[in-house]
């Protein structure tokens, strides 16, 4: 657990203490801060909604507690150009500011981050700080997502591709970018309603801040848009060049069957059981059928490369 009053202090048993101010980092499991916000008439289904991964974004207000409920994106471990998500619990009380989540990590990277940035300023100022590092922190993933699309538009062009791996990275991609696009629309509408929350004299000290909130927001949910629709035209450009590689070599195919037809046909010929056929007696009739069959083959190739079909 981290605390936060003058400066970043890790602690597993830091105390909260009553009318002081302190912004604590910390899991959705910890019991110490369960128990605290009970004791202190904290709703039960706000408990149950905190400590659910399957909660959506949220924002609940009472008379004495303030939950907003937004959403972390992270990399997956195993698969490229998949990422997951994990709920961001913030709760704001008078005199307490909880920054929560399941992840250890996700909580140690969040402290980490606000410790560079904050400056004492209000609990409303908080709310905007941790919400301006999950947003940045998406953006992140976004550019990410767009130079590897980048990278996938220069392989598919690539014959030695592996056709497998590239339809999962953009089938991960579609998927992360589909999840981004509806995360951040709903991330829009918690953060609004925090905002027009603020007591007056916070919301004009605050506007510029949260202006520029709405301003990355409104980025993400175009980029990923362009990006889902950038994914759809690499799909259509694989499966293009593939069926113009088929095509090709189809193609060819037919070309190599055209110069044997004739060949064939010759051959046949010659294997039909007739009494009086006269090549059979012509002391160079065998040369002259091999003399026709390379003529007629070399002709039909000279012909098939001007034709471009070999």
């Amino acid at each position: 657990m981290f605390i936060f009053t003058d400066k970043l202090e890790k602690n597993p048993d830091i105390q909260l203490e009553e009318n002081k101010k302190q912004i604590i980092f910390s899991t959705v499991k910890n019991e110490k801060i369960i128990n605290w916000l009970k004791t202190h008439s904290f709703p039960e289904s706000f408990i149950e909604d905190i400590q659910s991964e399957d909660q959506s974004l949220i924002y609940e207000e009472t008379e004495n507690f303030k939950l907003l409920i937004l959403k972390y994106i992270k990399f997956d471990e195993e698969e490229n150009l998949l990422y997951d998500d994990s709920n961001v619990v913030i709760i704001i009380t008078k005199d307490k500011f909880f920054i929560l989540s399941e992840e250890k990590e996700i909580i140690t990277e969040l402290a980490r981050k606000f410790e560079k940035r904050y400056k004492n300023q209000e609990f409303e100022y908080v709310t905007y700080l941790i919400a301006d590092i999950l947003i940045d922190n998406t953006i992140l993933i976004v550019d990410v997502i767009d130079e590897a699309l980048e990278d996938l538009e220069d392989s598919i062009f690539h014959e030695n591709i592996e056709e497998d791996e590239l339809q999962k990275d953009i089938y991960y991609a579609r998927r992360t970018l589909n999840r981004i696009s509806k995360v951040t629309i709903q991330a829009r509408e918690v953060i609004r309603k925090a905002y027009s929350n603020f007591p007056p004299t916070i919301r004009k000290k605050l506007k510029y801040e949260f202006i520029d909130l709405e301003e990355h927001l409104k980025y993400l949910i175009n980029e990923s848009r362009t990006l889902l629709d950038r994914t759809g035209y690499l799909l259509n450009l694989h499966m293009g060049i593939l069926s113009t590689r088929m095509n090709k070599a189809m193609q060819r195919l037919a070309a190599i069957s055209l110069i044997f037809l004739p060949l064939t046909f010759v051959v046949g010929n010659y294997g039909m059981n007739f009494k009086y056929m006269p090549e059979l007696d012509w002391k160079y009739g065998y040369f002259a059928v091999w003399i026709v069959n390379i003529t007629l083959a070399g002709g039909i190739f000279i012909w098939l490369k001007k034709k471009k079909w070999i």
